[in-house]
């Protein structure tokens, strides 16, 4: 004899140990920008120290202005540097995410084909109109989200590939821009 409140219970062991990946990944995530964060503070403070002492070891405004120009720089590579490795940190988080939501649905997917094709074999007669079209109904949702899903997956990466152009643009200017205060 079926038994829906089994297959239900199934379903829902499956949602929590889901539920559990997500978030011991949310804690791996967080704990990989906090680690970045003290980094970035602890490069802050050291770099503040040596920029304090370089400011008071100054003797004329040609000093000044080489050592402004030098500061600079440096700033825009620490800010270059820091976005890198944040957007890097979110890229692996959003590529591991995605992993995590495939595989759910894909535990829900055949939970749900597997309790339909129980509840249709127990179902009275008379009822093959309904189990089909329920049948149906979930098919073409479940290709609707494959298609959504494909078309996210290229936003993605097109919003990837625009990022990472833009880094490396900054990179460009921030290496040029370098260049001609040197020379």
């Amino acid at each position: 004899m079926y038994n829906a409140t089994e297959q239900f219970a199934e379903i829902n062991k499956a949602n929590v140990a889901q539920a559990t990946k997500l978030a011991a990944l949310a804690l791996q995530n967080a704990e990989k920008v906090a680690k970045v964060n003290l980094h970035t503070a602890k490069s802050a403070l050291a770099q503040g120290i040596e920029r304090a002492q370089a400011v008071a070891a100054i003797k004329d405004v040609q000093q000044l202005f080489t050592l402004n120009a030098t500061l600079a720089d440096a700033s825009v590579q620490a800010a270059l540097g820091y976005s890198k490795n944040l957007y890097e940190i979110a890229s692996e988080a959003q590529a591991q995410y995605t992993a995590l939501v495939e595989e759910a649905r894909t535990t829900y997917t055949k939970g749900v084909a597997a309790w339909v094709d129980k509840a249709s074999k127990s179902a009275p007669a008379g009822s093959e109109a309904a189990v089909n079209a329920f049948r149906q109904g979930f098919a073409a949702s479940t290709a609707a989200f494959d298609q959504f899903n494909q078309a996210s997956k290229r936003v993605v990466s097109l919003a990837d590939a625009s990022v990472r152009a833009a880094a490396a643009s900054a990179s460009k200017v921030a290496a040029t821009t370098k260049g001609r205060k040197a020379a």
